[in-house]
């Protein structure tokens, strides 16, 4: 049924598994959402790569499909904002032809090229907030460029370098626009968050060319037009692009200093909006750039966790413990209530705030009395401890109390663990009803651009699930002494 006189944004995130688009209405609601998942190509080294022509058109197929799914008139459609997995490299020439597959932010085969740029490593994190790694984008540039073909016989004319958000703007665009804004720029570690430029030394480090590197824009920036390969009868405009991690603190409206969100995903990203001035982070963080708009940036602390929603993939796919997701959380509450297992699940060492890449997982603390439900409700708290401890590291960095933490992503529908990171934390936290906020950030910023939504009714009764602390502090210390306790024996200490 044609939906007459309402009018919509189009919020597109390209995530890691695949591509979605969503239809925003004009309450800030989400109408209608289509997704298509790209193959995942990870050859006999562990390399992990994507097609970008791949990615690019299921984006085009995704929006299409909830067009015509929802009966959408083409005319309706006032603006597009995107979402994109962050690190994710790709290089392509001036016609648009992707010249090597993208290099997934997983992939660490640029790990030589970070190992011979030690000695330059704090120099590195001073100016880009993020300590010296193969996973981010300049190491994959570099690695980009040393191993394409013909990088040495023609220079650098003619290539692009970028983040997917770049990919994606100038496939949309027909190669008009050749941009990025200040969320992924952030994390290319090219990136000075004092000068908020492209940095000049940085590059030479890496052997990446300025010139090749796309324009840095406010988030909220007209990117350009897109017809959409020729759907939209009239090109509609490209009013936003972020980073995912950023376009979902924007839309749970943590817009102040002070304000948290975690997403739960295959892992999880912890983010906090430190406010308009660089703070360097001493407790195992990174520094990045929330965004930019109007010509003002904001900076966020971040910690990022390896593994969260993977433990859950693991009791049920690898251990055989779980035949449904459905069955988690009442194994969990069913528990033993004095069994005192914990799960560090360091199946690949410890990420945010530890960085132990030699620890190793471990069941600590088990007993006669440890069965089914009481690993299931380990593995479930594991979750929990993990972003409590990037938390208190965030409060550290900052001088801010956590009061508050706003969540999103699938495990979040489990009420057993968010009471539990509750409890853990110490804090409020606020589950929304409504989900995909990677594509819903995107889409109210480009909304705001527009003149679609106005910030003051935005975000105003949004309905969500509290949870408050409701564990006495004696079980708690405890259960946060048995954590610790656990740590340190996976890391030999």
């Amino acid at each position: 049924m044609e939906k007459d006189g309402m009018t919509y944004i189009i919020g597109i995130d390209q995530s890691t598994q695949g591509s979605k688009a969503v239809l925003v209405d004009e309450q800030g609601n989400i109408a209608g959402r289509a997704d298509r998942r790209h193959v995942q190509l990870v050859n006999g080294l562990g390399w992990v790569s994507h097609d970008p022509e791949e990615i690019y058109q299921n984006v085009v197929l995704a929006v299409r499909d909830v067009m015509e799914q929802h009966q959408v008139p083409k005319k309706a459609i006032r603006a597009v904002g995107i979402s994109n997995q962050r690190e994710t490299t790709v290089m392509w020439d001036k016609s648009g032809r992707a010249l090597e597959n993208a290099v997934v932010w997983q992939c660490g085969r640029a790990r030589e090229i970070t190992e011979r740029l030690a000695e330059y490593g704090e120099q590195i994190r001073q100016k880009t907030g993020i300590p010296l790694s193969p996973f981010f984008p300049a190491a994959k540039m570099a690695w980009l460029l040393e191993n394409h073909e013909h990088w040495g016989a023609k220079g650098h004319k003619g290539i692009c370098l970028g983040t997917v958000d770049s990919w994606l703007l100038y496939r949309l665009t027909g190669g008009k626009s050749f941009k990025t804004d200040y969320s992924n720029a952030s994390r290319t570690q090219l990136f000075n968050l004092h000068t908020l430029e492209w940095d000049q030394e940085l590059c030479g480090f890496f052997g990446v060319p300025l010139e090749i590197l796309p324009e840095i824009c406010d988030s909220n920036s007209v990117f350009g037009e897109t017809d959409l390969d020729g759907y939209f009868d009239a090109p509609v405009p490209i009013l936003s692009a972020m980073g995912d991690s950023h376009a979902s603190l924007f839309a749970h409206g943590c817009h102040r200093k002070g304000m948290s969100k975690t997403t739960y995903g295959t892992g999880s990203s912890v983010m906090m909006n430190i406010g308009t001035s660089f703070k360097e982070s001493r407790y195992g963080l990174a520094t990045s750039l929330a965004w930019g708009i109007d010509g003002v940036v904001n900076y966020v602390l971040e910690g990022n966790i390896n593994y969260t929603g993977a433990v859950i993939t693991w009791l049920k796919d690898d251990l055989k413990l779980l035949s449904e997701l459905g069955e988690l959380e009442p194994a969990a509450a069913d528990a033993n209530p004095i069994d005192t297992t914990v799960l560090v699940p360091a199946f690949t060492g410890l990420s945010a705030p530890y960085w132990d890449n030699d620890a190793r997982g471990m069941l600590y603390g088990m007993s006669r009395t440890t069965g089914r439900n009481e690993i299931i409700r380990a593995a479930v708290e594991s979750i929990a401890f993990q972003i409590t401890d990037v938390m208190r590291a965030m409060e550290k960095d900052s001088g801010l109390a956590i009061e508050e933490l706003h969540v999103d992503g699938g495990p979040t529908r489990n009420r057993y663990l968010m009471q539990f990171q509750s409890d853990m934390a110490g804090s409020r936290v606020l589950a929304p009803e409504m989900e995909e906020y990677s594509a819903l950030g995107a889409a109210y910023m480009a909304g705001l651009k527009c003149g679609m939504y106005e910030a003051r009714t935005l975000w105003a009764g949004r309905p969500v699930t509290i949870y408050e602390r409701q564990m006495e502090d004696g079980e708690r210390l405890k259960k946060l002494e048995l954590w610790q306790q656990a740590l340190k024996a996976c890391r030999g200490k």
